[in-house]
């Protein structure tokens, strides 16, 4: 159930994925349409390709390796079907939220409260069964890939509880209880070791399972596996404040993320020696078999990642990295090559086992595995190139000293041509995904499924204490709560270190007495850029780069974003940085009038701007009947609105919004002064106007 539902959602996320691609080239594909807009699509497919496709391929690989390499049946046959339907449910709720606009604005952390609850009573009822599972074992030892999947099952519990702590304010929205700088921080903790722990660990499992099996030989090593899994799981978890370098965050926060990161290089790449070491011998055989050639590229790009993310971590290479498309060349490596070719890989092995046949086409699935590494090439390449454009660009000065690139969109015009070549990488992967379903339905056609083995071991015997030259690991191995615990013990380290001191010593956010919480007015408009994914093309944070503060104005601030629940820091952009936009002195400031004329066509306002049209916001009105109860949550979370203030804010906001509403008038523009235009409007005329040239704004 699990193999299918991973090729079915693999397909889905994909097509998603084809769509958000050919968007950057054609406008029009957004469909002016307020569920098909890039930024809500975008998530749809950065969650569909995560956790629907690469986590039912997590599960398919689980539940067919765990029980081999145990010698026994799941302990629950009903917790198994929970599990699955119950994951199913949550990929459904997820699409369907995400196009309706209910997000957190927190990337691959979208999914608002209710489902978020529903992830974690899902997640336990897995790993439960498994655990028990593993108690329950005919077999002494517990194998490498199993430390893997003990890992992944705690670590990524600890990861999702504690960045989705929020207080809702209706039945699906909701406020992080984390605000600017700290959830930035948990924010990256928790999205690099998703990466880490949901993208890898259980994934270098399956490679430590489904390798050694399809090419007949023994893991390469042992000692290797074991400082490999251990220096890995301790040190990732560090990692993830190389997300934040050169923005608002302690120096100390960054450097730790940097220090760790370049430190992940060692056991990352231990893991892949071990993967590709461990094919000593059956070269000749990967001439011939689509599922090692699979499994070789996919542990070659695993190495590339690994190699490539530390080198990212360098602060002179993130100043060009960060913000550009050099970060989506390098994360589609790993979803593409290590993630989606190791799954190929896996499914083309497995399906011919569970139905005692052959798999249909050797050749199909050859073609397969050449369409899919053209893909990545033509989805990769394009994208580094147009990263050192972007960057390179940018950061030019006239000889006057001026910027020589001033507008934005004289990036975007350049690096159209590799927008083309990803889309045509993107769907040439999709095509070769399409011949692995035809190939795997022809295989299933001529199979008969085996749909229960029994397990022959005898029942293991309760041993005590270590055995006299029996090693501290091998000990270790024999008793999986005790691991369990030293591997929670290991990721909770760095986590508390780089977390913990952002909310007990204050100096590391100073506060900055002009800052003040939005109006009740610019609070609709600040959910409504988040509804609508704003924060997927543009960035709220100016690093202090000459570059970056001749284009946009003063360098951020940590005491900026106090009462940003979320933040919006952005990590990629696809239009310029929105901090400063309403610093009337700034110099990307704009009127009212351009803002509504840009919401309703972009392309009237430039030819080649690639921004969606949002003429919905100019029809649907702000929802007043919220306004007390996202204020009260607000003071819960410690956002100084005076007492009572739920109970007259609504009065501020229609006061503010009048006056919006009367300037655009004057200017012949007529709209109604409770439209969600005239609250995104407000919104974005206030962000970034607490300090003016380094100072504290006057009030």
């Amino acid at each position: 159930m699990f193999a299918y539902a991973t090729l079915f959602w693999g397909i889905v996320g994909m097509l998603v994925g084809v769509l958000v691609a050919f968007q950057f080239i054609f406008p029009e594909l957004n469909f002016n349409f307020a569920y098909t807009t890039f930024g809500r699509v975008r998530p749809v497919h950065t969650n569909a390709i995560i956790f629907a496709f690469v986590g039912n391929g997590i599960f398919t690989g689980y539940y067919y390796s765990l029980q081999r390499l145990l010698k026994t049946g799941m302990a629950s046959k009903w917790m198994s079907y929970v599990h699955f339907w119950g994951w199913q449910f949550i990929i459904v709720l997820a699409a369907v939220t995400l196009l309706a606009g209910f997000t957190s604005g927190k990337e691959y952390a979208e999914l608002e409260w209710p489902i978020d609850i529903l992830i974690a009573l899902i997640w336990v009822i897995f790993g439960w069964n498994m655990m028990w599972t593993i108690l329950k074992r005919r077999t002494k030892h517990i194998y490498v890939a199993i430390w893997f999947y003990i890992a992944t099952f705690v670590t990524v519990a600890v990861l999702h509880i504690v960045n989705s702590i929020e207080i809702p304010w209706s039945l699906l929205k909701s406020y992080p209880v984390y605000a600017g700088v700290q959830d930035a921080l948990v924010q990256w903790w928790y999205g690099h070791n998703a990466v880490a722990f949901f993208l890898t660990t259980p994934y270098l499992g399956l490679m430590y399972y489904f390798l050694p099996k399809a090419a007949n030989r023994p893991i390469y090593s042992y000692k290797l596996s074991i400082l490999h899994f251990w220096a890995l799981i301790f040190l990732y978890i560090w990692a993830g404040p190389h997300h934040l370098l050169y923005q608002s965050i302690p120096n100390w926060a960054q450097s730790l993320g940097t220090v760790f990161s370049i430190m992940l290089i060692a056991p990352s790449w231990g893991g892949m020696i071990n993967g590709l070491l461990t094919l000593r011998g059956a070269w000749d055989r990967v001439r011939e078999d689509p599922v090692l050639k699979f499994f070789v590229v996919a542990v070659t790009a695993y190495g590339m990642s690994t190699f490539e993310g530390p080198m990212l971590s360098l602060k002179s290479i993130n100043a060009i990295s960060h913000f550009t498309n050099w970060t989506v060349a390098h994360v589609h490596i790993g979803a593409m090559g290590w993630n989606g070719f190791l799954t190929f890989g896996m499914v083309y092995w497995l399906f011919p086992k569970m139905f005692k046949t052959k798999l249909y086409s050797i050749k199909l699935a050859n073609l397969h595995f050449w369409i899919g590494t053209l893909a990545i090439l033509f989805y990769s390449i394009p994208m580094y190139w147009a990263g050192w454009t972007e960057a390179s660009m940018l950061k030019q000065f006239t000889e006057a000293g001026t910027l020589m690139y001033p507008n934005f969109l004289q990036v975007v015009d350049q690096i159209m041509p590799m927008y083309y070549m990803r889309a045509f990488g993107g769907t040439l992967y999709f095509l070769g995904a399409f011949l692995l379903v035809y190939n795997i339905y022809k295989t299933v056609k001529g199979g008969s499924f085996v749909a229960y083995e029994e397990a022959e071991a005898p029942a293991l015997e309760k041993e005590g204490k270590r055995k006299s030259g029996e090693g501290y690991h091998r000990f270790l191995e024999r008793k999986p709560i005790t691991f369990m615990i030293l591997a929670i013990v290991a990721i909770l380290i760095g986590g508390i270190v780089e977390i913990v001191p952002t909310y007990l010593i204050k100096s590391n956010i100073p506060t900055i007495s002009s800052v003040k919480p939005y109006t009740p007015l610019e609070l609709h408009g600040r959910d409504i850029y988040v509804a609508e994914g704003c924060y997927n093309c543009h960035s709220q944070m100016i690093r202090p780069f000459r570059s970056e503060t001749e284009r946009y104005g003063e360098y951020s601030k940590a005491g900026e974003y106090v009462y940003d629940h979320p933040f919006q820091w952005g990590s990629k952009r696809t239009g310029p940085d929105l901090w400063r936009i309403g610093v009337k002195t700034g110099k990307n400031y704009k009127p009212d009038a351009w803002h509504y004329n840009h919401f309703m066509d972009p392309q009237k306002m430039n030819a080649t701007s690639i921004m969606p049209a949002y003429p919905w916001l100019a029809r649907y009105e702000i929802r007043l009947d919220q306004t007390a109860a996202k204020i009260r949550v607000m003071q819960t979370l410690g956002v100084p609105y005076p007492e009572g203030y739920d109970l007259i804010a609504n009065d501020d906001l229609k006061a503010q919004a009048a006056k919006i509403a009367e300037g655009l008038r004057a200017q012949g523009i007529e709209i109604s002064d409770n439209k969600q235009m005239i609250a995104i409007i407000a919104y974005l005329q206030r962000i970034g106007t607490d300090i003016v040239n380094g100072e504290p704004a006057a009030k």
